[in-house]
């Protein structure tokens, strides 16, 4: 079976709400095949392989868990996102903890499902594809990390020097770097190695979800807190407890995390019991919480306490140096999985894949290369086998925040036109400018348009 990347399998058995998630999908560049059902679901994932299932919970015969179940015995899982109109957080809480990569409730509104997608194939990558990779030249805090450029050595010395600690480290890099290699490797490398690592995206789960997933909750917390259930921060005792994103928390949140990282104690939701852990505790964002703080968005002693060690993980076009062991590497990789006789890459193609910027990091390398093993057509990858993108190279970072710096400018003056022109009404100015209220939100936030006090 061949997996093609950005592959999309749709089950949903109201037959408008599937083709119009389709169409949306296929829209935003996505593969997309549909089912109404459990058995029909199966059985197209039995012969095709897919990076995403969107799948209903409610199905005429069955539910969603079988499919999440079905995938999961699966060598090349497919990421798996469940949708409901029946949503309560208990069963948000049961899906995560049944193996599901996300949850949603429905209708759902299209910003969430692109946010939703983006972050699961972000995961496919940082998570399956990258953590157990064997290096080609090992670095010296082992098995994980990989890198010959100078500054990657100086990020190994800093993981073999923090590892041996206790004290709280944040990861500051762009997206697709690496960041849960590092802070796995700081893991691998202390004195808890024998203890659970547990990893948390915070962008990923709602502010309520989210505080019952770190926090745990007592029964009767919420609608369908039917048992006590521990959180993250008790699993992870005596180990390590990695936070992805945590520039997503809430205000409200931030408090309890800085206690549970000041105090290393916290009272599950719901209950008035308080718990201590043993835990180390490794944070990673993708922002600028520096300016987070100085614009309000990020406690400032939340940032001093996560803030003691910082790391920094440099981007790909900064250290092109390590691409072709990069791409030896995870050529060698995916030829061994897939059963592909792909044994070189030729050197025209090896030379556009060191001038290409890569900005979506070492994970868009590892989609490229493995799309690259999979359409090779003989045993030398070529040219022809890379994607048109990095065959042509697009604009650099630079041009291209200059063109979006070019082009906010008449979207925020036309957005506050349709506002004045609707007094000031979210909705009538929403459907004037075709978006929907979410992202007429969100775009006001951008910009920064707030509406005159009355």
């Amino acid at each position: 079976m061949i997996s093609q990347p950005g592959s999309l399998l749709v089950v949903e058995d109201d037959g408008d709400v599937r083709e119009f998630l389709a169409d949306d999908l296929r829209a935003r560049g996505y593969r997309t095949e549909t089912s109404g059902s459990c058995g029909s679901a199966i059985g197209l994932l039995r012969e095709q392989s897919f990076d995403v299932v969107l799948c209903d919970v409610h199905l005429p015969d069955g539910d969603g868990l079988s499919v999440l179940r079905w995938c999961q015995e699966r060598r090349q899982r497919p990421s798996v996102i469940l949708l409901t109109g029946y949503g309560t957080i208990e069963n948000a809480v049961e899906a995560m903890r049944a193996g599901a990569d996300d949850y949603l409730t429905k209708p759902v509104v299209d910003d969430q499902l692109a946010e939703s997608l983006s972050r699961v194939m972000a995961r496919r990558i940082d998570g399956p594809h990258m953590v157990s990779v064997p290096p080609v030249d090992p670095s010296p805090v082992g098995e994980m990390l990989v890198g010959r450029d100078p500054r990657m050595q100086q990020l190994f010395e800093l993981v073999d020097t923090v590892a041996r600690t206790r004290t709280t480290v944040l990861i500051q890099g762009e997206s697709g770097t690496g960041k849960t290699l590092t802070a796995r490797s700081i893991h691998d490398h202390s004195d808890r190695r024998d203890r659970p690592f547990v990893e948390v995206s915070c962008g990923a789960l709602s502010e309520t979800l989210l505080e019952s997933e770190l926090f745990g909750h007592v029964a009767g917390a919420f609608t369908g807190a039917v048992s006590d259930r521990p959180g993250r921060f008790r699993q992870a005792d005596g180990g390590t407890l990695f936070l992805d994103e945590i520039d997503t928390a809430s205000p409200a949140l931030q408090v309890r995390l800085l206690r549970a990282i000041q105090d290393r104690e916290f009272e599950p939701v719901g209950g008035g019991r308080t718990e201590r852990v043993d835990v180390r505790l490794i944070v990673a964002t993708n922002k600028d919480l520096e300016g987070l703080v100085r614009e309000g968005e990020f406690r400032e002693d939340l940032y001093y306490r996560v803030n003691v060690i910082t790391l920094t993980q440099p981007p790909l076009r900064g250290r092109s140096i390590d691409i072709p062991l990069l791409v030896e590497l995870y050529r060698e990789r995916f030829a061994n999985e897939l059963g592909r006789p792909v044994a070189d890459v030729d050197p025209a193609a090896m030379e556009c894949l060191c001038e290409y910027h890569w900005p979506g990091n070492v994970r868009e390398l590892v989609n490229v290369i493995e799309r690259a093993v999979v359409l090779c057509r003989g045993e030398v990858i070529r040219l022809d086998d890379l994607p048109e993108a990095v065959r042509r190279e697009e604009p650099r970072a630079e041009a291209a925040n200059r063109l979006k710096s070019a082009l906010a400018d008449p979207e925020r003056k036309l957005i506050v036109e349709s506002l004045e022109a609707h007094g000031w009404n979210r909705q009538q100015s929403a459907l004037s400018l075709g978006i929907n209220r979410t992202t007429l939100y969100k775009k006001m936030k951008r910009h920064g348009i707030v509406a005159p006090a009355h």
